[in-house]
């Protein structure tokens, strides 16, 4: 993880697919040969080299500041600050699978969920109501969450505090489409496509 964005001679880890089980590639969680679990994974070990300071970290009050720390056919890579109230909009990914490690201070992660069996794996924080809606939970420092193909979010950090996390997507983002929320239904405001090594927004 220490070469840089496009680097030809650094090798992703991620270059063939991977499985615990030989009988099986991983396609099962999206068109990728990276899994959520793997996402995870690595987002926790960038963090962790994050944490010995490998990679500088700086902070826009303005706007969110982030930097692509590795890019490749399979995924990139995102290191991200967050100043107080910054936020990212209510999104997907597109077609990309994803996952974030926040590495310090808190974010708050607002997901929509069509409730059901959803709701018995909520924590209670999340639980304001059942059925469709939108269910918050806080993300601590050393907390992961993945999302898999689908998943409406927005991210925000409420805190005084600085946050900072890191990001990975499979394959790279390449559209986002964002919402709204009216009456209770999700209703999908625009798509847009993701240049190359435009950050995630």
């Amino acid at each position: 993880m220490t070469a840089l964005v496009d680097t030809p001679t650094h090798v992703s880890p991620f270059a063939r697919p991977r499985t615990l089980r030989a009988d099986r590639r991983r396609w099962q969680d999206g068109p990728t040969p990276a899994s959520l679990a793997d996402l995870v994974t690595l987002t926790r070990e960038v963090a962790d080299e994050v944490h010995a300071g490998r990679h500088a970290v700086e902070v826009d009050p303005v706007h969110r500041w982030s930097q692509r720390l590795h890019a490749d056919e399979h995924l990139d890579v995102w290191l991200i600050s967050w100043a107080r109230d910054q936020a990212a909009e209510l999104h997907d990914h597109g077609g990309s699978l994803g996952a974030l490690t926040v590495v310090r201070g808190g974010l708050t992660e607002w997901r929509w969920t069509a409730g059901g069996e959803d709701d018995d794996a909520c924590r209670a924080e999340e639980l304001a109501s059942r059925g469709p809606g939108l269910r918050r939970r806080v993300l601590e420092p050393g907390r992961s969450v993945a999302f898999g193909l689908g998943h409406v979010h927005d991210v925000s950090n409420r805190a005084v505090e600085t946050a900072v996390s890191v990001h990975a997507y499979s394959p790279p983002l390449s559209a986002m489409s964002y919402y709204g929320v009216e009456g209770g239904v999700l209703r999908r405001t625009r798509s847009e496509l993701v240049a190359p090594g435009q950050p995630p927004e």
